[in-house]
């Protein structure tokens, strides 16, 4: 068995590299030290230093045990700190676009609900454009969606370059206005996209208007025209039009996390996980 006493002072002898300094570092006598590394090396039945009156080395068997023991102590230290503090409760009220709703976010809650299980979450999937109306109010804690242009409040959490997308096998009449299918106002894609357009110079028509990026999604697949989606979000059943090159490049947009000015500390702590996570993962979304 693993004691964690022994690993805590294996790992301290491995990083001073003298017994000496390990009992002093760790308020334990050179007898003391010296015994817990017996015990230890006696347990995995494996040599795990080698040592005489003048140097110190850790064996290959020790340099092994130490990546294990790193493991073992964070993790402990984790479970130390979760229980030693108190149980957070209290209600957080979240805001996220439908986008990273159907992709990262769920990973993101779950954590935050094992961690926290007596705090009670709100949310509300909408347009980022209406988040932002809505944290304003007052109605929300938090919102996680794309940054609003010219608005620079926020955490940055990560960024992706919009793409052309449209069902499979589509060719694009560039002589004709580009058939657009865009979320409904307010809107930051609808925004970026029709900005994008107008500095290319090319004409378009809206073709379908949805308040979800999932009405988007389906309309495409049904053949009404092109939409946009970040490139790390893929939408199953749609591929960028076959002369996506020739259409105008379309800009990167950064996904926020934006939080009231009074936070409560669970949707702080909540905030902070968010911040933590890598939203971009290896996911798919619908």
């Amino acid at each position: 068995m693993l004691n964690p006493i022994w690993l805590k002072t294996f790992a301290t002898v491995a990083a001073c590299h003298s017994f000496t300094e390990a009992g002093r570092q760790l308020d334990l006598t050179q007898s003391s030290v010296s015994e817990h590394i017996r015990r230890l090396e006696q347990s995995v039945g494996r040599r795990l230093f080698v040592r005489d009156t003048h140097s110190l080395a850790m064996t290959p068997d020790g340099e092994a045990m130490l990546a294990h023991a790193s493991v073992i102590l964070q993790a402990l230290a984790r479970a130390e700190s979760q229980f030693r503090a108190p149980r957070l409760k209290g209600r957080v009220r979240l805001g996220s676009s439908d986008d990273v709703a159907l992709g990262p976010l769920p990973t993101v809650l779950a954590a935050f609900r094992d961690a926290h299980p007596d705090v009670e979450l709100e949310i509300t999937i909408g347009m980022t454009g209406k988040l932002y109306e809505l944290l304003d109010a007052g109605s929300i804690d938090l919102l996680v969606g794309k940054r609003r242009l010219g608005d620079r409040r926020g955490v940055p959490l990560f960024t992706g370059r919009l793409e052309w997308l449209a069902r499979a096998g589509t060719l694009v009449d560039l002589s004709q206005p580009l058939p657009l299918i865009l979320v409904a106002e307010p809107s930051v894609t609808r925004a970026v996209v029709l900005d994008a357009l107008a500095e290319a110079g090319f004409s378009w028509q809206l073709v379908c208007t949805s308040s979800s990026h999932s009405g988007c999604i389906a309309a495409a697949r049904g053949g009404l025209g092109i939409t946009v989606r970040p490139q790390y979000l893929a939408a199953r059943g749609l591929t960028p039009p076959l002369n996506a090159a020739s259409l105008p490049t379309l800009p990167s947009v950064e996904f926020i996390a934006l939080a009231a000015k009074r936070l409560s500390r669970p949707a702080g702590t909540l905030l902070q996980l968010l911040h933590d996570s890598d939203l971009r993962g290896s996911w798919i979304g619908e």
